[in-house]
């Protein structure tokens, strides 16, 4: 009866140190795997950080100013002024209206209400 508990007993540790090599292989291709998605992270946040420079740079105003100047035939693009501009007390706010639901067809509940005492 002995030879068959360390017969099972060893049956068992081989199972178990079977599973615990699973697990660390399994572990070590999930660790690759963030790793992986990490630099590719950060690859697109290097990319993101040239596209916004070069967002900066199109969009500087002199730039876009000669733009404007050079294209005024087809667009008729003028300068902001500051007598383009107005006050907030200048803006007329649409009026608010009463949001009562009106009921089309009503209908008239009857009854008591009984209280039900346990």
């Amino acid at each position: 009866m002995r030879s068959f508990y360390f017969i099972v007993s060893a049956l068992m540790v081989m199972g178990l140190a079977f599973w615990a090599y699973q697990e660390n292989y399994a572990t070590q291709q999930v660790l690759r795997d963030v790793s992986q998605i990490q630099r590719e992270i950060g690859h697109q946040r290097e990319e993101l950080a040239v596209l916004k420079a070069e967002w900066a740079y199109l969009n500087r105003p002199e730039r876009l100013r000669d733009l404007a100047e050079i294209n005024f035939d087809r667009l008729g693009l003028l300068p902001f002024l500051p007598e383009q501009f107005g006050r907030v007390d200048q803006i007329s706010f649409p009026v608010k209206e009463d949001l009562l639901l009106e009921l089309s067809n009503p209908v008239d509940v009857v009854g008591s209400l009984e209280v039900i005492e346990p």
